[in-house]
Order: C-alpha cells, then structure tokens, then sequence
C-alpha cells in the first residue's frame, strides 16, 4: 500500500491510496467467506458456492468493495494516523478504481482539525457583578417557607382575594356552549391570574352554594375562535376556602428549621442566598471570560465540529425531555415545528460552544497542561461517591481518556478564568 498524494484545501484533506493486488485480494477473502453463506448460485446449493464461480457470474470484483471495508483501519493508519493527519470523524470514499490486475486506487477525503491562531486569552478584562443579597430576597424565602407550613379550612364567608374558590363552570358563546369552557369541582386560586382576566374579580363575593353568571370579553390574542368574542359563564361555588399562614416568629423559625430565633433563620437564609448568588455569579464571570477568550481566537470551524457539538445538545435536551416523559418529536410539534427546526435553534449555541472547545484544545497545548494518575483516580472517586457506584463500575463506563480530557479541560478553563480581571458592568444606559 503506498499514499500517492495528500493535498490541502483549508479544513479538508484529499488523499489518494494505492492498495496492492495483494493486500485487496485480502479484504476481498474476507467479504467471501462472511457473505457465501447468504448466495445463491444455480446449479450450487445456498452458501456452498466458490468464489471462482460466483467472480464468474457476478463479476471479477464483486467482493472489492466489500473486501475494502476489511481492510479500512489499515488503509486508515497508512492514509491518515501515519501522515500525521488530524481527522474529524471518518473519511468519505469519493473514488475507486480497480486495474485489470487487481490493484486498487482509491480517493477519500477527511475534514481535519482546524488551525487555531490564539489572541489573548490570559489577563482579560471580563465584568462580574457583585453579589449582594437584599431584604427583599429573605422575605420572599420567609414567606415561601411560611407558604409550604401553611394550613386551610373553610370559610363561613363570601370569597375574599387570595381565597381559593371551588367552582363550577361553563362557558356559552351566543347561547351555546363552546369546547374546554366547562369544569366541575375546579380549585381557583383568586388573583393568581389563571383564568381569563376579569374573571376571578367577579367570582370574589359568591358564598358557597351562590351561583351567578359572568359576562366576559376574551383577549383579542386569545385561540382564534375565541379571541375577541364576548362570552357568559355560568358560575356556582361549591366552597370557599382560606389560607392560614403563619405568623414570622420565633416560634415559626422553630418550626421550619434548626433555630430557636427568627433573627437567627434570617442569617442563615441570607447566608445560603448569598452563596448561592455567588456560585451564579463565579459561573457567569467564568463563561464570560471563555467568551471573550473565543471571540479572540481566529478558526475557520469545520462544519463536522460543530454538527457533532449540535449532536451532543441535542442529545442532552432529549435526555431533558424523556425526564418529563416528552420526545423530542412531541416537543417539536408541541411548539409548532419538526425536528429539523429546532435543531436549528440549537445551532448558534452549538457553534459557540466548538469554538470554544477548539480554543480550549489550543490552550491545553500551548499550557502544555498534563494530568497525573492521582488526578485521575481522584476524579474516579469522586463520580463513583456522586452515583453511588464503585469505581470500579465507573472506570468500565467512562474511559480514561475521557477522564484526562475532561480534567486537562477543567484546567485550561482555570488558566483563563484566574487570570482574568473582575471588572464592574458598565452602567445600563435608561430606557
């Protein structure tokens, strides 16, 4: 086997391949001897044909091209590993052709892995907010926690704002009724906003057992048959029922929590909001300053790159979507499209992350950024702690390859994030 020619044109490489009689003869054995039993040659029973016979009948080649699957990941190492070629995914066969004495020529091409000229990616200037935590903020978790310890009972009283009313319902168009405007012992939460506007207002007022109708006019970017139509329901209140929070005290604070004090649960609360601020904030500098650091960096993308990044998204939101019990084809349809188009939407995010990932390949190389096996067994352990498999478990499912990858990248994004200065945001200019 001898590489005849390689030749460049920015990402893609061609390369022609000359493959001995030999060596095809090789491959073209192999396809025989795993396809004879599938032939059926007249005047032979089935799988008992010799090659000779079926070369004759069908041609002297039939089993080339097959026989050069055989032998790819030879054709493969000669053509592109021992070139010293950085392929992207596998070659394509553009052509081949076969001699009368059996020697075979053939043309494929490869994307390759692009070249990247880095700018600046160390000390860059990159803007974090800073973290504060308000007032406000701890209210708001005080009145959800208040929320979840909350109690009900019925009240002996018309409906109140913030009530939540039983109800029945249906809903007449001109006299007749319309689809999805009825429904029986619905729990209406009064001011959530759930029901068309205008209707919870006038349901405030009804007592159990009161029934009254409601003239309602839908929005004009309501469903079509509905948008802009005025309608009457007809309303009756099974029950109303009340919400009773608790008061915010200390003896509240020892309810929900480990604290005798409610002083006590505010700093704790304001405590854990601000690290979890914080960890926002770090993770949003963070991918700031990969941001910039791509935007900085000049790469001509190979389409290959960036479709398989597409793939990898794609797969991770399928996964998302099957959580909820959703398909990815439910969901397109769901919001009116195909698979393709939203594919599609993903594919802006997609470029940015590989040209990101191409950046932080450069930044490995040029860092010369190495990982030791302590590291790595370190890594091992701290998954299997996460899935509570043994490490053992774990080391068969992730190679450890992947787990240096994943290590030496974590670093690269270290380097360009430690180095960075924290810079405060530019005021926002007034609407």
């Amino acid at each position: 086997m001898e590489v005849k020619s390689i030749e460049k044109n920015g990402n893609v490489a061609t390369i022609v391949v000359e493959i001995d009689h030999e060596m095809m003869e090789s491959g073209a054995n192999k396809a025989y001897l795993k396809q004879r039993k599938d032939i059926l040659l007249p005047g032979f029973r089935k799988g008992k044909a010799p090659r000779k016979m079926i070369e004759t009948y069908y041609g002297a080649h039939v089993f080339y091209e097959d026989g050069l699957e055989e032998i790819f990941p030879e054709v493969y190492k000669a053509a592109v590993v021992d070139q010293e070629l950085k392929a992207i995914g596998q070659p394509s066969l553009t052509d081949l052709k076969i001699s009368d004495d059996g020697v075979a020529t053939l043309t494929m091409t490869t994307e390759l892995y692009p070249e990247v000229t880095m700018g600046q990616y160390k000390g860059l200037e990159v803007e974090k907010a800073e973290v504060t935590v308000t007032d406000e903020q701890v209210a708001a978790e005080l009145d959800r926690m208040a929320q979840n310890v909350a109690s009900t009972e019925v009240a002996d009283r018309p409906a109140e704002m913030g009530d939540t009313a039983n109800i029945d319902f249906e809903g007449f168009l001109d006299g007749v009724p319309f689809d999805g405007g009825k429904g029986e012992n619905h729990d209406l939460k009064l001011g959530s906003g759930s029901f068309v506007p205008g209707f919870e207002e006038q349901v405030v007022g009804m007592s159990a057992g009161e029934e009254k109708d409601i003239d309602i006019t839908f929005p004009e970017d309501y469903q079509a048959d509905l948008a802009g139509k005025a309608v009457v329901f007809h309303v009756r209140c099974n029950k109303v029922t009340i919400t009773l929070v608790p008061e915010q005290d200390d003896e509240f604070a020892k309810d929900v929590s480990e604290f005798d004090t409610l002083e006590e649960l505010k700093a704790d609360i304001r405590a854990k909001e601000l690290e979890k601020a914080q960890k926002e904030a770090d993770q949003a500098f963070e991918a700031a300053c990969l941001s910039k650091a791509a935007e900085n960096t000049s790469v001509d993308m190979p389409k290959a790159l960036v479709e398989a990044e597409l793939d990898n998204q794609m797969e991770r939101f399928a996964y998302q979507l099957q959580m909820s019990g959703y398909t990815v084809e439910q969901y397109a349809q769901m919001v009116g499209g195909d698979v393709n188009a939203l594919r599609n939407l993903f594919r802006t995010g997609a470029e940015k992350q590989a040209k990101e990932n191409v950046m932080l390949e450069k930044v490995i190389e040029l860092e010369n950024i190495t990982v030791s096996d302590e590291e790595k067994e370190a890594e091992y352990t701290e998954l299997a702690t996460a899935y509570e498999m043994e490490a053992e478990k774990v080391k068969s499912m992730v190679s450890d390859e992947e787990i240096e990858h994943s290590l030496k990248t974590r670093k690269a994004i270290r380097v360009i994030a430690d180095s960075a200065v924290a810079v405060a945001p530019a005021p926002k200019a007034e609407e």
